[in-house]
């Protein structure tokens, strides 16, 4: 009767993703997804991207040119996990939580996004069929195989390495899927220590391993942090007094995102000076501004987060809606046929909504985590409370090391978020006080986010007209250029 059950939503989860192939084939390319594949043409790999993505992208070429190969990776992958996680649900009785997750799968705001071939995308599809495969066995009352097993650490080790910063969902995730109650202090020491190792070999993995060229990458969030010093305490002891008038001539500092510090047109010649400074050099600098500085370096930092979760933020906030078409290229990767663009169309919709607010769902997933510990615990409720605390975490990180304001690099916790939420639901039984005080929490947030958006002026649209925004007015529109990437 159970398998019964779940054949529905599975065979939904295997329709829905032949559906998003027809539509989205051969995939969108953004910028990134362009540099991606030709390095993984030319067989030369660098690791301003980490080139896991672009060394996988090359081993799938014998498949078929162009993107379609990645595009068919990361949709697998996604509905894989998505179906394994809503037919475990099936099967545990909980029917209607199983279709809530294909539904969630199916929100424009996700599925678009994950047609467009992109380390976040690659990131979220791995995460999900590593979630799925756990949930599948630990809803049916079993242990993990061992076959299972080596097929959940493969996938959360790729996810850990084709996101610089993955690692900061990929190890509280890991560590709260294991079995068995443990106390907090337990857990936060081996997700600390775990994360510290994680990012410690992750350079010897790509330079080594996967033979990548070393770049200046990390070069981009010293800069970032020195500019937002700079601009709020005048002066961060690194900058030469020339360098900070032009950042504030040109406009160059803006919380949304590092760019224009990089961008050739605009401050370029900050990092051009910068280039040739060896990165142990730039980081004592660094951290001695942010010593010297350290209200300067949270209010920059505070500033960038409320950009990056689209908090108080004006009504257009770009880099949020998915592509339509793939950028302009040389190396022959195409564009979906207009079939999608609806859809595309109500992703745009969707992100301007609270749902495609990263912060309403950090709400969301701190809920669980507040409902989860008051009550008792069940095999549900623990994976809820691994995908809640897997979302907060990476959140949490945003506030440290995040140098752009991108809705995609909100994909997993926001899905997370939305998972664990779902799967608590099916339990019932929350705490009425708490579940109310969550409520109410997340009416004030969203209400705070729509007042900002009604009385905030609202940038230009396109990315070369955000470069030299000042944050005060929207400047006329320009055309849109390529992404500056250094």
């Amino acid at each position: 009767m159970s398998v019964t059950v779940a054949r529905p939503v599975a065979l939904a989860a295997a329709l829905l993703f032949l559906l998003q192939i027809v539509l989205w084939w051969p995939g969108v390319a953004m910028f990134d997804t362009v540099g991606q594949y030709t390095q993984a043409l030319s067989g030369a790999y660098d690791d301003w991207h980490p080139p896991i993505m672009a060394r996988l992208w090359a081993a799938l070429r014998p498949f078929g040119p162009g993107a379609a190969p990645m595009l068919l990776v990361q949709a697998a992958a996604y509905w894989l996990g998505l179906g394994l996680i809503a037919a475990a649900l099936a099967r545990a009785g909980r029917a209607w939580a199983g279709w809530a997750v294909i539904v969630l799968g199916a929100l424009p705001l996700f599925v678009a996004w994950q047609s467009v071939v992109l380390k976040d995308a690659q990131m979220l599809g791995a995460m999900l069929s590593a979630v799925g495969i756990v949930a599948r066995a630990r809803f049916a009352g079993r242990a993990l195989s061992m076959p299972a097993l080596i097929a959940v650490v493969a996938l959360l080790g790729y996810a850990a390495l084709v996101r610089t910063n993955a690692v900061f969902a990929v190890v509280p995730l890991g560590v709260m899927l294991v079995p068995g109650r443990r106390r907090w202090g337990y857990r936060a020491a081996t997700i600390a220590g775990l994360t510290l190792a994680v990012l410690a070999v992750s350079p010897i993995i790509n330079h080594r391993l996967l033979d990548a060229e070393p770049t200046t990458v990390g070069h981009t969030l010293p800069l970032f942090d020195l500019a937002g010093i700079a601009h709020f305490a005048g002066d961060d002891g690194v900058l030469r007094r020339d360098e900070r008038a032009m950042i504030v001539e040109k406009h160059c500092y803006q919380p949304f995102f590092w760019d224009p510090i990089g961008s050739a047109s605009r401050c370029g010649a900050i990092a051009d000076r910068f280039e040739a400074v060896p990165a142990s050099t730039l980081d004592i600098a660094w951290a001695g501004a942010i010593v010297r500085h350290p209200i300067a370096y949270a209010r920059h930092r505070l500033a960038h987060l409320n950009a990056t979760t689209r908090w108080l933020v004006p009504t257009v906030w770009v880099s949020a809606a998915p592509p339509s078409a793939s950028e302009r290229n040389t190396v022959g990767l195409g564009s979906p046929s207009k079939a999608a663009w609806p859809i595309v169309a109500a992703a745009g919709w969707l992100v301007a909504s609270p749902l495609g607010w990263p912060v309403a769902w950090i709400v969301v997933a701190a809920s669980v985590v507040a409902i989860v510990i008051a009550g008792a615990r069940t095999p549900v409720r623990d994976f809820a409370l691994a995908l809640a605390v897997s979302a907060l975490a990476l959140e949490a990180s945003f506030a440290v090391v995040s140098i752009a304001s991108d809705l995609r690099y909100h994909l997993w916790p926001m899905m997370a978020a939305a998972l664990a939420a779902i799967l608590l639901a099916s339990e019932g039984g929350a705490p009425r006080r708490i579940a109310r005080g969550c409520g109410i929490a997340l009416a004030l947030v969203i209400a705070a986010g729509l007042v900002a958006r009604a009385v905030l002026p609202s940038p230009p649209p396109g990315y070369a007209a955000m470069l030299e925004w000042d944050g005060q007015a929207a400047a006329p529109a320009r055309q849109p250029v390529h992404r500056v990437e250094r």
